[in-house]
């Protein structure tokens, strides 16, 4: 079966995901997780991608990010693993593909899942228990969000602004939803979505995405497709024929 096109939609946020090889480590030291970002910064301004959020762990990162185009996420995805791959390779001694296959992406419903994807993302850490708060990891942009530092991978979402009027507002306000776990079903539909590269969102957005453009949103139901009452009666006179 040939695989599924990507979805991009320009000036919406899109959840991306991609792994290592075999799940084998991407990230082995603090120079590791600075370069790749150095490098993300680099691609994400030189293709018009906004950033809104990311992690780095240790055999795969997040990110949920808008480009302007429908060639810059990958575009950006194809600069960075030219530049970082090699680097791997020369440093580590070894040779061969790093990712495992091409990543994943999922366009969000911003209204519906787009804060609930960010704290999906920022709480990876803590789900995989390298960290107690989510505040504490290094390599992602919760410290961003909650006013520790500025991060300049980071562009603020329009509806990270709304949580407040006032930078402290806005802080106190993501730093409250972040003390609250996910809904499990939150986090296997953002985990099915990206992994299938189908839209996240309500069935009003997928409707309205569809008529911007020419493919299938949604997953075909198995089996034969119902037939029409004409179809029917046609059948049912046939089999009296014979």
């Amino acid at each position: 079966m040939a695989r599924l096109a990507r979805l991009v939609v320009p000036h919406y946020p899109h959840h991306v995901i991609q792994r290592g090889n075999d799940q084998q480590l991407v990230f082995r030291d603090e120079e590791d997780y600075g370069i790749f970002l150095k490098w993300l910064r680099e691609a994400a301004r030189r293709f018009k991608v906004s950033v809104h959020a990311y992690v780095l762990m240790p055999n795969h990162f997040h990110l949920l990010a808008t480009p302007v185009d429908d060639t810059g996420l990958a575009r950006m995805m194809q600069w960075v693993g030219r530049y970082y791959v090699p680097y791997f390779n020369h440093k580590y001694q070894r040779a061969g593909t790093l990712w495992q296959g091409r990543y994943r992406t999922t366009l969000i419903d911003p209204a519906r899942y787009f804060l609930a994807c960010s704290r999906y993302i920022e709480l990876n850490p803590v789900r995989a228990e390298l960290v107690g708060t989510a505040d504490h990891y290094p390599w992602s942009s919760c410290a961003h969000h909650v006013g520790i530092k500025s991060d300049p991978l980071v562009t603020d979402h329009a509806l990270y602004w709304a949580l407040g009027n006032t930078p402290f507002e806005r802080e106190a306000a993501y730093r409250e939803l972040l003390s609250h776990s996910l809904k499990s079903e939150e986090i296997q539909a953002i985990r099915s979505a990206t992994n299938k590269g189908w839209i996240l969102g309500t069935e009003q957005f997928k409707q309205n995405i569809a008529k911007q453009t020419s493919r299938r949103l949604s997953p075909v139901k198995r089996g034969r497709p119902k037939k029409s009452k004409e179809e029917k009666r046609t059948d049912l006179v046939n089999n009296q024929a014979t």
